[in-house]
């Protein structure tokens, strides 16, 4: 080969190669270009709850997340780090002091990675959980076996509120007594009457108050010193937000009008001489869904704060109506009814949920009747019966409260039944669903026919799981409702 031929081939070799170069460099250019940014959530919220001897921390986050955590000495606090995080809040330190939790912390740890920081007082455990619908970190405190929590922190004159609390009230202060020595003015007579035009509500604070006064009798003027007007702390109400969204990412009435959660009532299923299903070894569905409801109730006032009604404390006979009567009557925000299930098919296991439509599925088209099977009503009542069922924003709200309880315990019952099938939310016309004013639910915690579930159930430990498992799908409810804002309803 001549000398030309081997320029002319190396020199195709060498264009060859820079093309070859050119295109890798284009198609690494062109998946930069195509990749999507990786979202990065917000950490929006940090809030808690005291009760007892335990405290709950939720860390909310506007999507999903991943995290990891560890427990430091000197002094004793743990922390989580949240990535592709970064923080969505105003404030980075929230004082807690309830004698296990001093206060809570966030900051950037590093670029899409946010740091919580929880500082300790000594002797205190601490368990978490990645809860979702929405995406939060829950982190329960409690006072390890043996030690006492630490003596809580007298309040202060003027405490600073918290995101729980919106209004902050003067502590009352004693009035002061006048000095022998001191010369102070005569003080100017007071008219009894006047007294009485002072709202309640200001009179008491200023030690003022007084009885109510006859219309058609005078009154004796009395010579009292004038109080001072109260001081009163005008804590600013925060920035409004949209109404919040359902799992469906709908806006119903409840939600456009901000409605909040401060009563939940209680239905244990079954009861007296109506005992339910049962299982192979005897177990009664009316005495084991009473004790989950207990276990439940105690857990919704002690970690929520919120009126708890119950249907029945004991094994006694209620009518379906008569339960919803309650309920109505009690001007509820919710109502759960809770019920253990059976199938003639020993293998079947599992949770499911039910909330207020009509069903075309045969299997629930069979458990309807059985649930049904105490009703007084009759054809005669159901023009009432249909107009209660269209109450659309019940509906809508029925659902979502469903798909929260739902999860919850599906979350549960699969950890501890490999068995455990995730039957689903469903609609049917239970009677105790209908009467119902408020969002209902009835929610089927297990097969009384299944083996498994039958020896799950027998225990405390499982008993406390499934309450643990209702009170989250309530208290997620109530975080979608309101932003976990529950009303302390007037006594």
């Amino acid at each position: 080969m001549s000398m030309d031929g081997c320029i002319s081939a190396r020199c195709l070799n060498e264009r060859l190669r820079k093309v070859s170069t050119v295109a890798v460099f284009v198609c690494a250019l062109a998946s930069l270009a195509n990749a999507a940014p990786k979202a990065v959530e917000k950490v929006t919220d940090i809030r808690f709850w005291t009760a007892g001897d335990s405290t709950r921390v939720a860390i909310e986050v506007s999507g999903e997340f991943r995290y990891k955590s560890q427990r430091l000495s000197g002094p004793d606090r743990v922390f989580f780090d949240l990535t592709e995080t970064k923080i969505g809040m105003k404030s980075s330190s929230i004082p807690v002091k309830d004698g296990l939790v001093k206060q809570v912390r966030l900051a950037e740890k590093e670029p899409g990675t946010i740091r919580v920081v929880l500082d300790l007082e000594d002797g205190v455990d601490y368990s978490v959980s990645q809860l979702s619908n929405p995406e939060r970190l829950m982190v329960e405190l409690k006072a390890k076996k043996g030690k006492a929590a630490a003596p809580k922190p007298d309040p202060a004159p003027k405490p600073e509120p918290t995101k729980l609390d919106q209004t902050a009230v003067p502590a009352r202060q004693p009035a002061a007594a006048p000095s022998p020595k001191a010369a102070t003015p005569e003080p100017k007579p007071v008219d009894v009457q006047l007294a009485t035009l002072i709202p309640p509500v200001f009179a008491s604070i200023a030690g003022t108050a007084q009885p109510p006064v006859a219309a058609n009798i005078a009154p004796r003027p009395v010579t009292v010193p004038a109080p001072a007007p109260p001081a009163v702390e005008i804590t600013p109400l925060e920035e409004p937000k949209a109404a919040a969204r359902n799992s469906n990412g709908e806006r119903s009435l409840p939600r456009m009008l901000g409605l909040k959660l401060s009563k939940v009532v209680l239905d244990a299923g079954h009861g007296g001489h109506d005992q339910g299903t049962h299982s192979k070894a005897g177990m009664l569905e009316k005495d084991l869904v009473l004790d989950v409801t207990q276990r439940l109730a105690e857990l919704l006032r002690t970690r929520l704060g919120i009126e708890v009604v119950m249907t029945r404390s004991d094994d006694t006979f209620l009518s379906l109506e008569e339960r919803t009567r309650l309920a109505n009557e009690a001007k509820a925000d919710l109502f759960l009814s809770v019920h253990a299930n059976s199938s003639p098919v020993k293998s079947v296991a599992g949770v499911e949920t039910f909330y207020l439509n009509f069903s075309t599925g045969r299997e629930d088209i069979d458990l309807v009747p059985r649930e049904n099977a105490s009703s007084r009503s009759s054809i005669a009542d159901l023009k009432e019966v249909v107009s209660k069922i269209v109450q659309r924003a019940k509906a809508d709200e029925s659902k979502e409260f469903a798909l929260r309880i739902q999860k919850s315990l599906q979350t549960t019952a699969v950890k501890q039944n490999k068995d455990a099938k995730d039957r689903g939310v469903k609609r049917a016309p239970f009677v105790v669903l209908i009467g119902a004013d408020m969002p209902s639910v009835l929610a089927e915690i297990g097969f009384l026919s299944n083996s498994r579930d039958e020896a799950l159930l027998k225990g405390p430990e499982h008993r406390d799981r499934i309450a643990e498992a209702l009170f989250n799908g309530i208290a997620g409810y109530a975080d979608s409702l309101s932003k976990g804002t529950q009303l302390a309803r007037a006594r």
